[in-house]
């Protein structure tokens, strides 16, 4: 192993969870590409098909329906009132406590205040603040490790280092990294809790719910001893605590149950982004020189690469009340499928969508969400990301696939991503 932390239990964990969301081996552009062309609101549910589950829970028996264009995607994840996010709580939410406190599965007012308290920590201008500290981790901890190498699995670093950033960032004392790993297959194994199978979903919820539970205390602790000690800290833990909106701050389960999600969900959500995105550099030697010479490129890679493979293909809402897309009628009480990994490419908005192309001038892309419900943490994750390539191209001169190694291959019914990418350099 080429990094003095590694552990046996969170690659267990990460490859059991894309077993889980890897689904049918098909071309998902190419069914959604023939979709958006005969069939873009279609009843009937899609991601069951490609036999991978979603947030919703796997023993619901609502009708559900699927849309494929961007304009309507865009219309309904924009319309908080009319698509509701309140059924997740059965389904992905059960496992955070079941209270609905998970912030995906909030709607109305609850949503409002939460993401009123929450979102002012996660803006650019807190978030830029954790550039040198992420940058540390990366070339300290885990870059340096391989530099003499010449070769490697870029994987080995790619799974590891959002893990270490996001809990050092949350304030977990730096002390008890071991730890770090442990505690994010706990979040790994929280998300695999969910099954196609409902037999099966019975007995990984039991799994899940067993380590949400464990995660959620040990957060509630660290919350409690930074209230102690006092909170003048720059970790996030500290921030969310003195968080305040009209008079109202969070309390430790509220505090916990966000935390417990984001250990869950920002690391592996990295981890698969990097891989996607550095795969499809590593397939383009000459923009990688391109970005090498001008890094003022990074960002638009990065907003390309997320457009061009999304880590999640899927979004979901339920209708509230009786509506019409596209001229189909969906009941109120439906679950409606937005496939964003087909909006993303959907030719009606943008010119050769088939293409990775990071000149390119598009509209935004649904992969951190749209609307009420945009992903709290994308910011965090940008900058990961952008520290991260940054690095690697200081540090790994001449970057390459090894000649001698399987080619890394982007795969997912629904969370995408490489398991692999076998590189050498100069």
């Amino acid at each position: 192993m080429p990094f003095p932390e590694q552990s046996d239990i969170l690659e267990t964990a990460f490859k059991a969870l894309s077993k889980n969301y890897k689904g049918t081996d098909v071309d998902i552009y190419e069914l959604c590409k023939e979709k958006r062309k005969t069939e873009p609101v279609m009843k009937g549910d899609f991601m069951r098909a490609l036999n991978v589950p979603t947030h919703a829970d796997v023993r619901q028996t609502y009708e559900t329906f699927v849309l494929f264009k961007y304009k309507d995607i865009r219309k309904t994840l924009a319309d908080a009132k009319t698509f509701t996010s309140g059924f997740i709580k059965n389904g992905l939410g059960s496992f955070f406590g079941g209270d609905g406190l998970i912030i995906l599965a909030m709607d109305g007012d609850q949503h409002k205040k939460t993401r009123a308290l929450l979102q002012p920590v996660f803006m650019p201008s807190n978030v830029n603040i954790m550039r040198d500290e992420m940058d540390r981790v990366v070339r300290e901890d885990f870059l340096n490790h391989i530099i003499e190498d010449k070769k490697a699995n870029l994987m080995d670093f790619g799974l590891y280092f959002p893990i270490k950033i996001i809990y050092q960032l949350l304030g977990f004392p730096k002390e008890n990294t071991e730890q770090f790993y442990e505690y994010a297959a706990m979040g790994l194994t929280i998300l695999a809790g969910q099954k196609i199978d409902a037999e099966a979903a019975e007995d990984a919820r039991k799994v899940a719910n067993s380590a949400s539970d464990g995660l959620l205390h040990l957060v509630e602790e660290l919350v409690e001893k930074r209230r102690k000690s006092g909170t003048e800290g720059t970790d996030l833990l500290s921030k969310l605590i003195v968080a305040e909106h009209e008079g109202e701050r969070l309390s430790n389960h509220e505090i916990g149950t966000f935390a417990r999600s984001l250990v869950a969900a920002g690391g592996e959500t990295t981890t698969r982004s990097f891989s996607s995105i550095m795969t499809l550099l590593l397939q383009r030697p000459e923009l990688m020189k391109r970005a090498i010479a001008d890094r003022s490129l990074i960002p638009a890679i990065i907003n390309e690469g997320i457009r061009f493979e999304p880590v999640a293909t899927v979004k979901v809402r339920q209708a509230a009340k009786d509506v019409e897309i596209g001229g189909v009628h969906i009941p109120a009480g439906s679950l409606v499928q937005c496939i964003v990994a087909s909006a993303n490419r959907d030719e009606a908005v943008m010119e050769r969508p088939e293409e990775f192309d990071p000149d390119r001038k598009t509209p935004m892309n649904f992969t951190f969400g749209f609307g009420p419900h945009m992903c709290i943490g994308q910011f965090i994750a940008k900058l990961e990301l952008e520290t991260a390539i940054n690095a690697i191209f200081d540090l790994l001169p001449n970057l390459r696939f090894d000649p001698d190694m399987p080619l890394p291959t982007i795969e997912g019914g629904h969370l995408r991503g490489a398991s692999n990418i076998h590189i050498i350099w100069d």
